[in-house]
């Protein structure tokens, strides 16, 4: 049953593999017509917890050595302003943008990333708004050790294209345990997921 699921849920179940155990993508037939809805923060926590637990059920990813350890997002702290009146005390006073955590399933995570050019993946794919799959994060510079067993991470940028203007609202992060973990299957999957997503919702 879907009925008790919000749009996020229901984008995920509807998801299917492009080739056998791996990527998940999209079926043309969900590309459009969805309804929308203001519940942001219900859908992205369904979003996550879905991922999180889909791909961990996958052979390619399971739940071993392979594992897809972290699944969430980070949103630009005026996105939290909604719900909020004063901003937090780093989103105060930073001269760079803020992303705060958001919804997400895994080990506990940074509260707070400063977005810094090279002192995160997570800050380099908002600033760049551009998705980035890094094979080692060890490699990578600024990398936030956040959880010390991931070894590879894929970030999409989340964008809002609306009225002729382009706001990058956050990022959602997957890690994984394993060095190369993501592959351009998986990267194209996710940006349809984010996509859907943020059209799906009153931001």
């Amino acid at each position: 049953m879907l009925a008790p699921f919000s749009l996020a849920a229901y984008i995920i179940l509807e998801t299917r593999c492009t080739t056998p155990n791996r990527a998940i993508s999209l079926p043309q037939s969900q590309d459009d017509g969805l309804p929308r809805t203001s519940l942001k923060v219900s859908n992205l926590a369904n979003a996550s917890a879905l991922v999180y637990h889909a791909l961990r059920s996958f052979p390619a990813f399971g739940d071993g050595d392979r594992a897809v350890n972290w699944c969430g997002f980070y949103l630009e702290a005026s996105v939290f302003l909604a719900s909020s009146s004063k901003p937090n005390a780093m989103a105060a006073t930073s001269r760079a943008p803020v992303l705060n955590l958001g919804p997400f399933n895994g080990k506990p995570a940074c509260l707070f990333i400063q977005c810094i050019p090279g002192k995160s993946v997570c800050a380099d794919a908002f600033l760049t708004s551009e998705t980035l799959v890094v094979s080692d994060v060890e490699s990578y510079p600024g990398h936030i050790a956040c959880d010390g067993e991931t070894k590879s991470e894929l970030v999409v940028p989340m964008v809002l294209q609306s009225n002729g203007e382009r706001k990058v609202l956050g990022v959602m992060d997957l890690d994984c345990l394993a060095l190369r973990g993501f592959d351009e299957n998986d990267k194209m999957g996710l940006e349809k997921i984010a996509k859907l997503l943020i059209d799906g919702c009153d931001w």
